[in-house]
């Protein structure tokens, strides 16, 4: 099943004297573009922290932030000139800005950078490390839940997107003969008003053959409806199908619009604009899939 390249997961690392918050979202990319803020401890595991996004991610515009916020204990105090700095930034901000102060100071002071000092230089244990790191890979999966759970939405679009073609494409068949005998009809009614003019019956049923075989739509017919079978067949496939998928829509664009230039019809033209209308939808949603 097709995966959305959005989503969202977020979890939290609850240690003695901290609790390490990890936050992940991502959009639709034509590859893998990341972004990291890491809080200073955790700088030396980047490299293995994105190893981690890759493996799960493979495509979209992913922000990952993972940040502290500190318990205060006997280990570690708070800068008071660093705290009275903000304080006064935040409310300057505020009065300049017109955004409203924030509900809790303190929480929200002491998350700020360098607010809390500590009498020890931290280390990151192995323990630590590992309550991190399970923390990292709980908001991985609670963001791919959520794309598999965009993408069943996509696939519901999708299919009823793809219906709605085969339908209109149903459609088209009526008018189809209507318009071979229209046209033949049009150009006899046309040499006979001409007064005096004597011509070949048969050659001109000859030409009428070829000119109607160049209006012919039976092979664009059976690539768009081979096209419309394959994208679904494509959407059934799994994760990394979304270029696949834009690439099977721009073939069916091309078989609509020569079927648009062919049909010489104008129910068959309205019919061809209906097709286009679900296949622009198409176009737009399929850059959302990964």
């Amino acid at each position: 099943m097709i995966q959305s390249m959005t989503g969202y997961g977020k979890a939290v690392a609850e240690l003695p004297n901290k609790k390490v918050h990890v936050e992940i979202k991502s959009l639709n990319s034509k590859a893998l573009d990341l972004t990291m803020r890491v809080a200073p401890i955790y700088r030396e595991k980047e490299i293995e922290l994105r190893n981690e996004i890759a493996k799960y991610l493979e495509r979209g515009k992913v922000d990952f932030i993972l940040w502290v916020e500190k318990n205060v204990s006997e280990g570690n105090s708070i800068n008071t000139a660093v705290f009275e700095g903000y304080y006064r930034q935040i409310n300057a901000l505020s009065e300049q800005l017109s955004i409203a102060l924030p509900a809790d100071w303190f929480q929200t002071i002491l998350r700020m950078p360098d607010v809390m000092s500590t009498t020890e230089v931290e280390e990151l244990s192995d323990e630590e490390w590992e309550a991190v790191h399970n923390a990292v890979v709980q908001a991985i999966e609670e963001l791919v839940a959520f794309r598999k759970q965009e993408g069943q939405a996509l696939y519901r679009k999708f299919s009823e997107k793809i219906e709605n073609i085969g339908n209109l494409l149903s459609t088209v068949e009526p008018y189809e003969k209507e318009r071979v005998e229209k046209i033949r009809q049009r150009i006899v009614e046309t040499l006979e008003k001409i007064i005096g003019v004597d011509y070949d019956k048969n050659r001109l049923e000859q030409e009428l053959i070829y000119y109607i075989e160049k209006l012919d739509i039976n092979e664009e017919k059976q690539r768009l409806s081979n096209h419309l079978q394959y994208f679904m067949k494509t959407m059934e496939e799994g994760v990394g199908q979304g270029k696949k998928l834009g690439f099977i829509a721009q073939e069916m664009g091309r078989e609509i619009n020569t079927l648009g230039s062919k049909s010489n019809h104008a129910e068959m033209q309205k019919i061809v604009v209906h097709m286009k209308d679900e296949l622009e939808q198409i176009k737009e949603q399929v850059l959302n899939v990964m």
